[in-house]
C-alpha cells in the first residue's frame, strides 16, 4: 500500500553524441567539411546550411566524437540511477522514483552501442544498460533488496519478450489512477550479480530483429525496451520490546512499520529513423521500416503536444508511445540522448534528430517518490516477537514453578526436622526429671528407714518428779532429732517442687517454641499461596498480552487495506499536483473520494477506525510524548480529513482544535507539514457542522490564521509551505472571513511564502490571492475602497507572475488580475503597476476562454482603462 508521493518538477534532459567518420563516409566525403560544428564547453550545437551560414542549437550537453563511454554514461544516465554528489538532493531510481535513458537518432549513429554494448572484449565499450547495473547492484544490500529485469522488443506493433522468444504478444497494462505503465506478461528475472545480468542480455540481443541495410550492416527493425525494477528497505526504528512487567504501552507508541522505496529504471534503444531510398529498404525490410518511422512519428507528435502544452496528447497511437507515457509528461525522471552523424549528405536526418531533441527539452515531468509501508515484514517481526515472548513467559513460568516447589520442600523439610528436634528434647527432658525424682524418692525412704530403725531401738523412760511427767536427756535429743529430719525433708520436698516447676517452664518454652514453628509454617504456606496467585495473574497477563497483539496485528491489516485505497484517491488531490482551475483543488479532492457505489467489500477509513481504533483514541495520541505516534496519528487524521463523510465527526470530536494546538505546541517540521494539510481538507468544505458556524469559520475564531502564519514563517520545508499555503488559499475564498483574515496576517503569510520559490508553494499562493481576489471583487461593500490586496503590497508579485512558465501559477494570477480590475478604485495603482500591459496580453493571448473574455470585458467597461489605452494610442475596442 502506498504511503506518500514527494512531488517535484523536472524537465526532460538532452544530450546530443556525434558519431566520427566510418570508413565509407572518409572516401566518399572526403572532399566535404562535416555538417556540425560542437562547442562543447558552451553545450551548443551549429548546423551549416552551407559554407557562409548555420543555425545554432544548445543542449544540457554536448558529447564530441571523441567522448568516452564512461563520459557519456555519468552525463546522461548516473545522474537518473543514482545520485552523483554526496551533497545533492537525489531523484534517482535508488532513490525510490522513476527513470527513463532513451536514444533517438537516424540509423547508424549509434544509438546501440551507446546503450546496450557489452564490453566483453574491452570493458571500456560498455553501454549504459551494463554500467547502470553494475552501479545499482553496488549500492543495494543483498538481505533486504532486490533487483529483477525484463527485456522485451516492440515490433511490428507487437510486444516480444525477448528472454522467451515463445511469447510473442505481450500485452500493456496501465494503472488508472497513478499512469504507471507495466508488462505483467513480460518474463522477470532477478539478478544477484553482473554477470547474470551480461548473460541476460546476451540472450536478448541474440533474439533482437536485426538487418543488413546500406546505411547499417545490422540495424535494429525493433525497439528494445529494458525495464529495471529496485526494491529497496529504508533503514528505520526496530519495534520496542515490552518492558518486564509486560506493559505494552512502549511497544505501541514506538510502533513504526519498515518503508520500502520502489524504483523502475527503463532504458529504451529505439530503432533507427530512415529514408527508404537512402536505406534501400525492400520487401519485409520495407514493411519493418514503414512501421519504425510510424511508431517514431506517433512519439514526435506526443513530444509537440507537451511541449506546446496541448490539452490533448496522442498518446494510443502507438504502442511505442504508450509504454514511453510515464516517460514523457508523466512521474520519470527522463534523460534523451540524440546520436547524429557528420556527413552533409544526411543534413536533413540530423536536422530533424535535433529538432525533436529541441521539443523534448520542453517537456515537463512531475517526479514522484513511491514508499509503501511494508506490512508483511511488520507482521512477521510481530509474530517472532510474540513466539519470543510465549518462550520467555514458559520459561519463566516454569522457573518459578520450580522454585516454589524448592520452597515447599525446604519448609516441609525444617518443619519436619524442628518437630523431631522437640520431641527429642521433650522425652529426655522427661527421662531426666523421672530418674531425678525416683532417685529423690529413693534417698527419702532410705532415710526414712534409717529414722525408724532410730526410733525402735530406744527406749523412752517417764520419771515422776514432784507431781508430774519429766523427760529423760535421752529423750531431749531424740526430739531434737527427729525435728531436724522433718526439715530437711521438707526441704527436699521444695527443691522438688522447684525442679518440677523449672520442668514444666521448659515444657511451656518448647511448646511455645512449636506454636512458632507452626506460625512459620503457615506463614509459609501463605507465601506459597502467594506466589500461586502471583503465578495465575502472570497467565493471565499473557493471555492479555497475547489478545492485545491479535487486535493490534487485526488493526494493522485493516489499516495498510484502508491505506492504499486512500492513498490512490488522494493521488491528485494536496499531496499531488497543483491544480490548475481557481476551484479545481475543492473539485479535484471531492472527485478522489467518489467511489464504486457496488463495492460492499470496501469500507471507508471512519468506519474502519471507528470499528478499530476509535476517532476519539487517535485525537487522544495526537497529545503523546512519543513524538513517531503523534507523526502516525496526524497522518491519519489527515487521511481522515480527505473524505468529506468523516469531516463532521472530527471536528465534533474536537479534531480542528487539537490540529490548531499540534502547530502551536510542537516543533516538528513533519507533525507541521501533516496538520497543515489536514486543516487545508478542513478548510475545503463551507458546509455547517457545529452549531452555526462553518469549519473555516471556527478556524478563524480558534486563530488558525495565526497560529498556520507563525507555521509558514518558520518552515523551509517546500512541502510544509505548499500545506500552509494551501490552509489560507481556502480560507480566502469565505466572503466573510476576508476583513479578520487580513487584519490577522493572511495576505502577508501567503506573500511571505514566495521567499520559497517551489512552483508549488507558488502555485498555492496564487491560488489564493485569486481566490481572495474574486470575493472582494462580488462582495458589494468593498466596492469603493481599495483592494486589500493592493493594500498589503501584492500588486508587484501578481505583475511579475502574470507570465510565469508555470501554467498553475499563471492562470491563477491572470484571473486575480481579472478580478481585481472589476472594481475601477483599484485602476490607478494597477495602471501605475503595469498591470494594464498584463490586462491586455490575457485578453489576447490566454489559453483560456473564460478567463480572456473577461479581461476584454473589464478593459472595456472601465473608463480609466479606456482612457489610458487611449492616451497610449492603443486601439482597443
Amino acid at each position: 500500500m502506498m504511503l506518500c508521493f514527494c512531488v517535484v518538477s523536472g524537465r526532460v534532459r538532452v544530450a546530443v553524441r556525434l558519431r566520427p567518420r566510418n570508413a565509407e563516409e572518409l572516401v566518399a566525403d572526403a572532399d566535404f567539411a562535416d555538417c556540425v560544428e560542437l562547442q562543447p564547453e558552451l553545450k551548443r550545437l551549429k548546423l551549416r546550411r552551407n559554407n557562409w551560414d548555420s543555425d545554432t542549437y544548445e543542449f544540457d550537453e554536448v558529447l564530441t566524437e571523441f567522448a568516452s563511454q564512461k563520459r557519456v554514461y555519468e552525463v546522461v544516465a548516473k545522474p537518473v540511477v543514482e545520485v552523483v554528489w554526496q551533497k545533492m538532493a537525489t531523484m534517482s531510481v535508488l532513490d525510490g522514483y522513476n527513470g527513463t535513458v532513451m536514444a533517438y537518432g537516424q540509423t547508424g549513429t549509434g544509438k546501440t552501442y551507446t546503450l546496450g554494448r557489452l564490453g566483453e572484449e574491452d570493458t571500456a565499450d560498455r553501454g549504459i544498460m551494463v554500467r547502470a547495473m553494475e552501479d545499482i547492484l553496488a549500492e543495494i544490500s543483498p538481505e533486504t533488496d532486490s533487483v529483477s529485469v525484463s527485456y522485451s522488443q516492440l515490433y511490428m506493433e507487437t510486444i516480444q519478450d525477448l528472454l522467451d522468444p515463445a511469447n510473442d504478444n505481450i500485452s500493456i497494462m496501465e494503472d488508472p489512477k497513478t499512469g504507471d505503465v507495466s508488462l505483467p506478461g513480460a518474463t522477470h528475472v532477478e539478478v544477484r550479480n553482473q554477470h547474470s545480468f551480461v548473460d541476460l542480455l546476451r540472450l536478448g540481443e541474440a533474439h533482437r530483429f536485426a538487418a543488413n541495410t546500406k546505411l547499417n550492416t545490422e540495424s535494429s527493425r525493433s525497439h528494445a525496451i529494458l525495464m529495471v525494477h529496485v526494491r529497496r528497505s529504508v533503514k528505520g526504528k526496530d519495534l520496542a520490546l515490552p518492558s518486564e512487567n509486560g506493559n505494552t504501552s512502549n511497544m505501541l507508541k514506538t510502533l513504526k512499520p519498515p518503508i520500502v522505496r520502489k524504483g523502475k529504471l527503463v532504458v529504451v534503444d529505439l530503432a533507427g529513423s530512415e529514408r527508404i531510398d537512402k536505406s534501400g529498404s525492400e520487401g519485409h525490410t520495407l514493411e519493418e521500416a514503414k512501421s519504425i518511422n510510424l511508431s517514431l512519428s506517433a512519439l514526435g507528435k506526443c513530444i509537440n503536444a507537451l511541449a506546446e502544452n496541448s490539452a490533448h496528447v496522442p498518446v494510443r497511437d502507438s504502442k511505442l508511445t504508450r509504454l514511453l507515457r510515464d516517460s514523457f509528461g508523466g512521474t520519470a525522471r527522463t534523460s534523451l540522448v540524440v546520436t547524429i552523424g557528420p556527413s552533409s549528405r544526411h543534413r536533413g536526418e540530423t536536422a530533424s534528430t535535433i529538432m525533436f531533441g529541441q521539443r523534448a527539452m520542453k517537456v515537463e515531468n512531475m517526479l514522484k517518490i513511491k514508499e509503501e509501508f511494508d506490512y508483511k515484514s511488520l507482521s512477521r517481526k510481530l509474530d517472532i516477537q510474540l513466539d519470543k515472548l510465549i518462550v520467555e513467559n514458559e520459561r519463566q513460568q516454569k522457573a518459578f514453578q520450580d522454585e516454589i516447589e524448592r520452597i515447599t520442600i525446604q519448609a516441609q523439610k525444617h518443619i519436619s526436622e524442628t518437630e523431631r528436634n522437640y520431641a527429642d528434647a521433650l522425652e529426655k527432658e522427661k527421662l531426666k526429671y523421672q530418674e531425678d525424682y525416683m532417685e529423690s524418692l529413693k534417698k527419702l525412704e532410705e532415710q526414712w528407714a534409717k529414722e525408724q530403725q532410730k526410733h525402735g531401738a530406744g527406749k523412752t523412760r517417764i520419771e515422776l518428779k514432784d507431781d508430774g511427767l519429766v523427760k529423760t536427756p535421752r529423750e531431749e535429743i531424740l526430739a531434737v532429732s527427729s525435728v531436724e529430719e522433718v526439715a530437711e525433708v521438707k526441704r527436699l520436698l521444695q527443691e522438688e517442687t522447684r525442679l518440677r516447676k523449672s520442668a514444666e517452664e521448659e515444657v511451656s518454652n518448647l511448646r511455645n517454641q512449636l506454636m512458632r514453628w507452626k506460625r512459620s509454617e503457615a506463614a509459609g504456606n501463605s507465601e506459597i499461596s502467594k506466589l500461586r496467585k502471583l503465578l495465575e495473574d502472570e497467565a493471565h497477563e499473557k493471555q492479555k498480552l497475547e489478545e492485545e497483539i491479535a487486535e493490534l496485528h487485526n488493526q494493522l491489516l485493516q489499516i495498510s487495506f484502508e491505506a492504499d485505497e486512500t492513498r490512490r484517491r488522494l493521488d491528485g488531490g494536496v499531496a499531488g499536483n497543483v491544480p490548475s482551475g481557481l476551484d479545481s483543488l475543492i473539485s479535484q479532492v471531492r472527485h478522489s473520494q467518489l467511489r464504486d457505489s457496488g463495492d460492499g467489500e470496501k469500507a471507508s477509513m471512519a468506519k474502519l477506525f471507528e470499528q478499530g481504533v476509535g476517532l476519539h483514541k487517535i485525537l487522544t495520541l495526537l497529545e503523546a510524548d512519543d513524538a513517531d505516534v503523534r507523526i502516525h496519528a496526524v497522518k491519519v487524521v489527515a487521511n481522515l480529513a480527505a473524505e468529506e463523510a468523516n469531516q463532521e465527526k472530527i471536528v465534533e470530536a474536537g479534531g480542528l482544535t487539537s490540529l490548531l494546538m499540534l502547530l502551536k505546541t510542537t516543533e516538528d517540521e513533519t507533525v507541521h507539514r501533516v496538520a497543515a494539510g489536514a486543516i487545508a481538507n478542513l478548510a475545503m468544505n463551507e458546509l455547517i457542522f457545529v452549531s452555526t458556524e462553518s469549519n473555516q469559520e471556527l478556524i478563524m475564531a480558534q486563530e488558525g490564521i495565526r497560529l498556520l502564519s507563525m507555521t509558514a514563517a518558520n518552515a523551509e520545508d517546500p512541502q510544509t509551505l505548499r500545506m500552509v499555503a494551501g490552509a489560507i488559499a481556502n480560507l480566502c475564498g469565505n466572503d466573510k472571513l476576508q476583513t479578520k483574515l487580513r487584519a490577522e496576517g493572511g495576505i502577508k503569510a501567503l506573500l511571505g511564502m514566495v521567499r520559497c520559490r517551489h512552483p508549488d508553494v507558488l502555485a498555492q499562493v496564487a491560488r489564493g490571492i485569486a481566490n481572495f481576489a474574486k470575493c472582494e471583487s462580488r462582495t458589494p461593500s468593498q466596492g469603493n475602497k481599495r483592494s486589500l490586496l493592493i493594500e498589503d503590497g501584492a500588486l508587484p508579485w501578481i505583475v511579475q507572475n502574470a507570465n510565469s512558465e508555470a501554467s498553475p501559477i499563471r492562470r491563477h494570477i491572470e484571473l486575480a488580475l481579472c478580478h481585481l480590475a472589476q472594481r475601477e478604485i483599484n485602476a490607478k495603482d494597477m495602471i501605475s503597476g503595469g498591470a494594464l500591459w498584463e490586462l491586455v496580453r490575457i485578453s489576447r493571448d490566454c489559453s483560456r476562454d473564460d478567463i480572456r473574455s473577461l479581461a476584454h470585458r473589464t478593459l472595456t467597461s472601465t473608463p480609466a482603462f479606456q482612457a489610458e489605452l487611449k492616451r497610449l494610442r492603443i486601439g482597443y475596442g
